[in-house]
């Protein structure tokens, strides 16, 4: 499977580390009052989709970005792939996603 890094063109995905769904950046507050509840529902429950789903990917064997790639988990078929950190700051500005 090949990823269509955003800087570096195509890149093997032997390259990179899976972490795992992209709601992984949308971190609860950790000073709210519901923080212990909000927590344990980040840390454990996780979505295991079949189609579409955005997911962080490390980029360990090249530049080290971390990467949001939205891929088809059916047909393994990429469809995007951006900076986290672009999504990240997209999301603070309150840009579309």
């Amino acid at each position: 499977m090949l990823i269509p890094h955003p800087l570096l063109g195509p890149r093997d995905a032997q390259e990179f580390t899976y972490l795992g769904d992209a709601a992984l950046l949308d971190r609860p507050d950790g000073m709210a009052g519901d923080a212990l509840d909000a927590f344990n529902d980040y840390v454990y429950l996780r979505d295991n989709p079949a189609g579409i789903h955005r997911e962080l990917w490390f980029h360990e064997q090249g530049d080290r970005s971390w990467l949001v790639v939205t891929r088809n988990t059916v047909t393994h078929e990429i469809l995007s792939a951006e900076l986290a950190r672009d999504v990240v700051l997209r999301a603070h500005r309150g840009d579309a996603a």
